[in-house]
């Protein structure tokens, strides 16, 4: 293997939903902080081919990599912890590991032998585990298994770990994030459940090297040793992660832990003497100390479910960062907005983000919500199913077509101002077959969005099967709604501005997947700012 890889495992145990994505990235912080190149990957151990498919409901939502592949929410996270981009070897499921296999069986590459999850499931997963390590760019693998320790789902995975521990030795160490629960009544911190997800480990011939524990209060010394002792690791390597104020706190406080030290020396890595958060520290001191605070409505059919907009929360806090702002989301169900409430429903909004989404639960809603913010020349933004949400009311009530729509939503609407990309036309099989992906975009340079971005060719992460239809492109600008960005590959309409208002724009792709804590995304930044200004003239 290239540039001798060190490959950690981050597993879970005693609950689900206990931030195995953000020990992952904040380690992979830290490691970078050191001078190290660090990639993460998530190993899902559901059926599932990739996230596409899957309800924003059950799963949050899907995120985007600039290679096209839809993949888990935690990928977004990993990329706005490190700064660094993902792709399709960084989400591998059940589904896919099956598919590998099951195809090379039809293809006879077994040789006729009998196909069996181990070797065969296991080789697999070992084999995609080790794609990222053997590209020489990283010196740490970092990867995430999904679910909880036990489950019938997590075997072939922890199996695998078993097996690369042994064949890696010193350049492979096992973190395993659990739970010390807090009992109010007893007044006390139990060390039980994680007892007994140890053993779980082991049971399956795995002995975690380092053991963080989520708690709510502070783990005192004798707890920790206690924790060490039952559970086979060094007093040093047991690492308290309590409760944060925010996730940006946790590569901070794992600094004080010491958990890049714990994995350091367990992999037998000389330990760099600087480690280098400047950058980290000077956005958390902004974050922390906002100038103003301003609320931001964000329009959307998921809202009671902050993980399906997870990217776009997070970019907000970028945004906020960046202008020294604290910015208060609040949600707003789509199809709860009517024509009668709408002023309302958004009064005291200093802007409003229209979500993305598909099908047309919600989506009257969201085009009241764009009229309301158009008239009332409030800080908007329109992110895919957004942007086209923007185009149907204006052609709706300027252009004064009054059946415009998608015909996503409705076919037979005799004025189609979004209609069915051309390509998609044949497409029958949901899954993996939108457009996905970075694709160019090409600005004018008087636009507001040439002035965020300051150049006139960008590339932007998508994730849509419907467009603006360009019939409707002169009749936009001579009526006031410019198009101010094109992908000159195949002249789709990117971004549309309003010209008589203050901040209005409407983007086909997703800027909140690019955005992170080293680079907020400009059109997040613009938006907060404007808002913040459109905050100061209501005084």
């Amino acid at each position: 293997m290239n540039k001798h890889v060190k490959y950690i495992f981050v597993t879970g145990g005693v609950s689900s939903s206990l931030g195995k994505g953000i020990i992952s990235s904040s380690l992979a912080k830290l490691l970078q902080g050191r001078g190290f190149s660090v990639t993460i990957q998530k190993l899902d151990p559901y059926i599932n081919i990739d996230p596409g498919t899957l309800n924003p409901y059950e799963h949050g939502e899907c995120y985007v990599t600039e290679d096209g592949a839809e993949t888990d929410l935690d990928l977004g996270h990993y990329e706005r912890f490190s700064n660094t981009p993902t792709s399709q070897a960084n989400n591998v499921t059940t589904g896919r590991i099956y598919q590998n296999v099951i195809e090379k069986e039809r293809r006879g590459e077994y040789l006729g032998t009998t196909v069996q999850v181990v070797p065969h499931i296991t080789d697999e997963i070992k084999r995609c585990i080790k794609i990222l390590g053997e590209t020489g760019k990283y010196d740490f693998v970092i990867t995430e298994i999904g679910g909880t320790v036990g489950d019938i789902e997590s075997f072939p995975f922890i199996e695998t770990v078993r097996q690369m521990k042994w064949e890696l030795e010193n350049d492979c160490a096992v973190i395993h994030l659990t739970l010390v629960p807090y009992l109010k009544a007893a007044g006390e911190l139990k060390t039980k459940p994680t007892q007994h997800s140890v053993k779980t480990m082991l049971e399956q011939g795995v002995q975690p090297d380092i053991i963080v524990c989520r708690t709510e209060h502070p783990l005192n010394d004798g707890i920790k040793r206690k924790i060490a002792q039952f559970c086979n690791v060094s007093h040093n390597n047991v690492i308290e992660s309590i409760d944060a104020e925010t996730i940006y706190d946790v590569p901070l406080l794992m600094k004080d832990e010491q958990l890049d030290i714990a994995v350091l020396r367990k992999t037998q890595t000389p330990v760099p003497e600087q480690l280098d958060l400047k950058n980290w520290e000077n956005f958390i001191r902004r974050l922390k100390n906002p100038k103003q605070e301003i609320t931001i409505g964000l329009v959307g059919k998921y809202v009671e479910l902050k993980d399906a907009y997870k990217s776009i929360h997070e970019s907000f806090v970028h945004g906020g960062s960046a202008n020294e702002t604290k910015v208060h989301v609040k949600s707003i169900h789509s199809e709860r907005i009517t024509k009668e409430n709408v002023n309302e429903k958004l009064a005291g909004l200093d802007g409003i983000l229209v979500a993305p989404g598909f099908g047309g639960r919600g989506i009257e809603g969201k085009i009241e919500a764009v009229r309301y913010v158009r008239e009332n020349k409030i800080p908007f933004l329109g992110i895919c199913l957004g942007m086209q949400c923007a185009a149907i009311e204006f052609t709706r009530n300027v252009l004064k077509l009054e059946e415009a729509h998608s015909t996503e939503i409705d076919p037979n609407t005799p004025y189609p101002v979004i209609d069915l990309m051309e390509d998609q036309k044949s497409v029958k099989d949901m899954g993996g077959s939108m457009r996905l992906g970075s694709y160019d975009c090409e600005l004018k340079k008087d636009s507001l969005a040439y002035g965020l971005y300051g150049t006139n060719m960008i590339k932007e992460r998508h994730r849509h099967r419907y467009e603006f239809n360009n019939e409707y492109r002169i009749r936009f600008e001579e009526n006031g709604m410019s198009i101010t960005g094109i992908n000159p590959q195949k002249d789709l309409v990117e971004i549309i501005e309003l010209k008589d208002h203050p901040w209005f724009i409407g983007v086909q792709f997703h800027p909140e997947y690019k955005s992170t804590v080293k680079q907020p995304h400009p059109l997040f930044v613009g938006f907060v700012k404007a808002a913040g200004e459109y905050h100061q003239r209501q005084k």
